[in-house]
């Protein structure tokens, strides 16, 4: 019975996916596609543990992880891009 869930909860997450990729494209605006790719990160993080809930393993704990920690700072330096336009701040008074 929690198979059939964890088959029906990756179903789910997948079209979720695929609604945020619309997004990512088509968004009308660069904080809208920001959003949609975080959330597709996060959606991934999902998935990758459904999988290891449903292939019953600890082996992609640590991708979960790595997943998780790209995502958080995709987003930190596209929003920080948007508020400054510079990713790096670099000082040319050295």
């Amino acid at each position: 019975m929690i198979l059939l869930a964890v088959k029906i909860a990756i179903l789910c997450m997948s079209i979720a996916i695929l609604v945020l990729i619309y997004r990512l494209i088509k968004g009308p605006s660069m904080p809208d596609r920001i959003v949609a790719l975080d959330a597709i990160g996060i959606n991934l993080v999902a998935i990758v543990a459904l999988v290891s809930i449903f292939l019953e393993t600890n082996a992609f704990l640590e991708v979960i992880l790595l997943l998780g920690i790209l995502s958080f700072i995709g987003t930190v330096a596209f929003s920080k891009y948007l508020e400054k336009g510079v990713a790096l701040e670099r000082d040319r008074d050295l």
